[in-house]
Parts: C-alpha cells; sequence; structure tokens
C-alpha cells in the first residue's frame, strides 16, 4: 500500500475555530459571537485596526495557543490516519510558537512525522518539499493558494470560509469526514 503525505494545519483546523473569541470579546470589550465570525481575519471581525490586534495578539499568542481545545476527534482520527500514512503539520504560526507548538502536540497525545511552523501564511513550497498528496485547511485563502498550486484540499468548513470553492477543493465538516475521504483516497490508490 501506498502511503499518503498528509499535510495538516493546526489553528481552526485541529483544534476549535474560535478558540481566540472569549479572550478577544473580553480585551477589546466586544460581544461577537461565532456566527459573526465571517473574515479571517480578525481585527476585521472585530472592526478594530490591525496593529490594536497585533499588539493584542503579541500579549497573548501563548495563552491562546496554550489553551485551544481540539476539535471532536482530530486525535482519535489522525492517529488512525498516521498508521498508514505520513502526517506533516504545517501551520502559519509565528516561529516564536514552535516550542509551544510541539508541547500542544505531545500534550494532546498528536502523532506526526514533521512539524513545520513558517512564521507566515504561504505553504505552497513546504507542500511541494512534503510531496503533499491531500492538504487539510480552514483558511480559504490557503486553500485557493494550494489548490491553484496543484494540491487535492480538504477545507475544514467554518463561517469565515464559507466562498466558492473549485474542483481541488472539498469542504468538510468533521474529522470522521476527512478519515471517510481520505480511506477512499487510498482505496482509490491501490486499485490503480
Amino acid at each position: 500500500m501506498e502511503n499518503l503525505n498528509i499535510c495538516i494545519d493546526i489553528d481552526g483546523t485541529i483544534t476549535d475555530a474560535y478558540y481566540w473569541l472569549n479572550l478577544c470579546n473580553k480585551y477589546f470589550n466586544t460581544n461577537i459571537t461565532e456566527g459573526e465570525v465571517t473574515e479571517y481575519s480578525i481585527y476585521k471581525v472585530l472592526n478594530i485596526p490591525e496593529e490594536d490586534y497585533s499588539k493584542f495578539y503579541e500579549k497573548y499568542k501563548f495563552k491562546l495557543h496554550t489553551e485551544e481545545k481540539l476539535r471532536p476527534e482530530a486525535r482519535n482520527i489522525i492517529a488512525k490516519l498516521n498508521l498508514l500514512n505520513n502526517i506533516h503539520f504545517v501551520t502559519a504560526r509565528d516561529r516564536d510558537l514552535t516550542i509551544l507548538t510541539y508541547s500542544y502536540l505531545r500534550k494532546h497525545s498528536i502523532p506526526y512525522d514533521t512539524l513545520s511552523v513558517l512564521g507566515n501564511t504561504h505553504k505552497v513550497a513546504t507542500a511541494r518539499a512534503l510531496d503533499c498528496d491531500v492538504f487539510i485547511e480552514d483558511s480559504y485563502n490557503n486553500a485557493i493558494e494550494l489548490s491553484n498550486a496543484g494540491f487535492k484540499v480538504l477545507l475544514m468548513d467554518t463561517n469565515y470560509n464559507r466562498k466558492p470553492l473549485n474542483d481541488t477543493i472539498v469542504r468538510v465538516f468533521n474529522w470522521d469526514q476527512i478519515y471517510t475521504i481520505i480511506s477512499r483516497s487510498i482505496l482509490e490508490i491501490q486499485a490503480i
């Protein structure tokens, strides 16, 4: 059987997409609900200057990324996928979050082969270097960029990524659905 190289984003993909909302609401004295988070850029959701959000994020990023909750079944499905495939986490997190990210994955017993903490949102070069077969992502812009570069993308549904998709992007709603799609892909590869 041929193993797949599965690239997976972290924030909003294996974790709750709205992990930042409570702390932002408290800090900025707002009452934004998950349903109102229709933009990927948090400062736009909060209707504040980008630099104000950047100051907040610099102050609280370690707390935010330490306390994020996992999406239901993310750990279990990744563990099952890792039995026969290569798991590569590829995150746009700031590079100074590298040690925290390793610790987070270890704390939650999430298996993987490699971790790339990029410090920017451009993931195509890393996906190419990892010979990515499928990329699991929550950012619409990242999904489009990866798709335009020829990668198959599973886009984890959120309120902020509900825009038109092309033929190489599939919207998914949970980790069980991801497992079904990837398992089917493995069977298709075996039949070739």
